[in-house]
């Protein structure tokens, strides 16, 4: 039996067939808008469920519900139950859900600082008849993602 030389520098593909339904099971949990905002809320320190609630604006008692629970599932929220009358239960962050904190801030700030950008693209695209900035659909008279020319 002869050593043989196993290429361990060789990148990565960029597109691996196998892995894309693996991957878009992951970004749809963590780029869900509810996520993104439990995940920011928790921070470094234990929070209540209440607590998130009334810091989370507008999620529904039941959609916090659900997104804790995914997020607990898949690793990057712990829940502690304390017990005591009424039962206290805290929700923190797990390391591999501190780890996504960065990724998480770096497209908020992303988002904020092209607002105004994304802001006057959609009023110039809504106020632009069909077809005139973008491609329109023949049959359908809608706007499609190809750009018209002329």
């Amino acid at each position: 039996m002869e050593p043989e030389h196993i290429d361990v520098t060789e990148p990565m593909p960029l597109h691996c067939p196998g892995a894309c339904k693996t991957v878009s099971g992951v970004l749809a949990r963590i780029g869900d808008k509810w996520s993104v905002l439990v995940i920011m809320q928790l921070g470094d320190e234990p929070r209540r469920f209440n607590d998130l609630k009334r810091t989370i604006g507008g999620i529904s008692q039941r959609m916090l519900t659900l997104t804790l629970r995914g997020l607990e599932r898949d690793g990057l929220v712990t829940r502690t139950i304390y017990p005591t009358i009424p039962p206290r239960v805290d929700y923190r962050l797990t390391d591999l859900g501190r780890s996504l904190r960065q990724p998480v801030q770096a497209l908020g700030q992303w988002a904020m600082g092209n607002l105004k950008a994304i802001e006057r693209a959609r009023s110039t695209y809504d106020a632009a008849p069909a077809g005139q900035i973008f491609g329109v659909a023949e049959a359908s008279g809608r706007r499609d993602d190809t750009h018209a020319i002329g």
